[in-house]
């Protein structure tokens, strides 16, 4: 039975839904927005989040769709392929999968509940603690004042040297580098540069590279580096896995990028059957979205390279006191943790 299968006719009964904007000032300074679905049925709630990136993108949230019923999990999710989620950019596909993901989750969250299971008791799956990494633009070195076995993520700059990723090196901390070459148009872009890519490749013979541009001579930069390869923001379906210019050996699993379980199911089973090794990725969930990433990296991929540590890392400086890898796991119901 797939995994999809698992799941796919758990009865659920919705009563209604409604919606909760939350809003965080961001420590480099930008405001993030989400909106919390919380879906509503015998007494049961669910939730799930909106993580589209757009702050505007939040003030058309539809309210009013006809969720109401009793619906198998696969019935609702057609259901939804049917429903006016977006009315932005038609062109915004990214934006369009989050909006989907946020209704989406939170059915599948409800089920779970209505239904008394844990996401992995649903699956077949042990539920396993958590091992996470800390993604940062700050110098892990601040980090390590406080915190000397945290492992990290780190967005790679352009104006690394290879004095620094010497270091890096020497600090045998950091596990995954981001070149952020699929992004267009945002504060984080990064234009792909091979003399960046060879010096990481060669600097950091052990860390993951994720979303390095392949084309116009920057593949031969990567040369020695392909099992270490790893992709993330062009990968939103089993289609666009496939679609790669390579079969690549790791891949950053965002389930709002999916926007449907069936669709996050179905590529985490590829990758399983092709010794695709998973990690999650986190996307500054402010609500029940970074819980809900946590529990599927403790049943698909507790101990990957997971950039998912708790939201209390995005509020503020370097500090004692936070929680520690790995995150314990949990057996309740739903699709969250705790």
């Amino acid at each position: 039975m797939s995994l999809w299968d698992a799941v796919a006719g758990l009865s659920i009964r919705v009563d209604g839904y409604t919606l909760q904007r939350r809003e965080s000032q961001t420590p480099s300074g930008w405001t993030r927005v989400t909106t919390t679905v919380l879906a509503e049925g015998d007494g049961v709630t669910g939730e799930g989040e909106d993580v589209t990136y757009s702050a505007d993108a939040h003030d058309h949230v539809p309210d009013e769709l006809m969720l109401a019923g009793t619906w198998s999990l696969e019935d609702l999710s057609l259901h939804l392929d049917e429903q006016e989620l977006w009315s932005g950019d038609p062109d915004d596909h990214t934006s369009q999968d989050h909006r989907r993901w946020g209704f989406e989750s939170a059915l599948f969250d409800l089920a779970l509940r209505q239904n008394e299971l844990g996401l992995g008791e649903a699956l077949g799956r042990p539920e396993r603690p958590v091992r996470f990494v800390v993604s940062t633009r700050s110098a892990p070195e601040r980090w390590l004042e406080v915190a000397p076995e945290l492992e990290f993520k780190l967005d790679a700059e352009n104006d690394w040297d290879r004095p620094l990723l010497q270091g890096l090196h020497q600090l045998d901390r950091v596990r995954v580098v981001d070149l952020k070459a699929y992004y267009r148009g945002t504060s984080v872009d990064l234009l792909p540069d091979p003399e960046l890519y060879r010096a990481i490749v060669e600097e950091l013979p052990d860390v993951v590279i994720e979303d390095a541009w392949l084309e116009d001579g920057l593949r031969e930069a990567l040369a020695g580096a392909e099992d270490r390869l790893s992709f993330d923001a062009p990968v939103h379906s089993l289609a666009d896995l496939d679609g790669l210019p390579l079969e690549p050996r790791w891949l950053n699993v965002k389930p709002s990028r999916f926007g449907t379980v069936r669709g996050l199911l179905e590529t985490i089973e590829a990758c399983e059957e092709r010794g695709i090794r998973l990690y999650g990725g986190g996307q500054y969930e402010l609500g029940p979205g970074r819980l809900q990433i946590q529990r599927l990296a403790s049943v698909f991929y507790p101990d990957g390279p997971n950039d998912v540590a708790p939201s209390a890392y995005n509020e503020g400086e370097p500090r004692e006191g936070l929680p520690q890898s790995p995150l314990p796991g949990t057996d309740g119901p739903g699709l969250g943790r705790g």
